[in-house]
């Protein structure tokens, strides 16, 4: 696997390599051994999925501390615009974004360490969206900001009355009003 640095410290996308012959192909889509070489030492604990269609949006998502997770991604059927907003007080990029396309067809993975709201938009008629997980999930420690906060600079590149957010996801703060829970001086995994 490649790992390609982002202007964010610990964002990173990661490029598979892809073995192709008539009989179609084969990768290898995670090794804890080479993750843990090249990327950072993560125990991953819990593997999510979910489908959605054209215009779905989801996030800006994260668990608040102790139960913080690290995230590695990946869009196995369609197409999905990935995002991770840095939110860690006192941060040289607080508030900064890296996005990236996420298809079936690239197989491409990114890694959204601690401290990092996470969402993406689905740019195909279905997308079939895979995480890991670093940490379980718990109900009471989630939180988020707003997916539609023009203020982050992102190109969702869904128009706004194509989008389609839960009713959870329209109530997050604003970044200029959201109190974070997370400091530059903790650590990212």
């Amino acid at each position: 696997m490649e790992v390609i640095k982002t202007e964010i410290e610990g964002v990173v996308i990661i490029e598979p390599r892809i073995f192709k012959d008539a009989r179609g192909y084969f990768f290898e889509s995670y090794s804890q051994r080479e993750f843990n070489e090249k990327v950072a030492q993560i125990d991953f604990c819990q593997d999510n999925e979910s489908m959605s269609t054209y215009g779905v949006m989801r996030g800006l998502h994260f668990q608040r501390p102790p139960f913080t997770q690290s995230k590695l991604v990946r869009c196995v059927k369609g197409a999905v615009l990935d995002v991770a907003v840095d939110i860690r007080k006192g941060s040289p990029t607080y508030g900064k974004h890296v996005a990236v396309e996420l298809t079936e067809d690239n197989h491409r993975q990114f890694f959204v360490p601690r401290g990092f709201a996470h969402g993406f938009a689905v740019l195909s008629d279905v997308a079939v969206f895979q995480y890991k997980c670093d940490n379980f999930y718990h109900p009471e420690a989630d939180g988020g900001i707003s997916i539609l906060d023009d203020s982050l600079g992102i190109d969702w590149r869904i128009p706004t009355d194509k989008a389609i957010l839960s009713e959870k996801d329209t109530k997050h703060d604003m970044l200029k009003d959201f109190n974070s829970p997370f400091s530059i001086d903790e650590p990212l995994y």
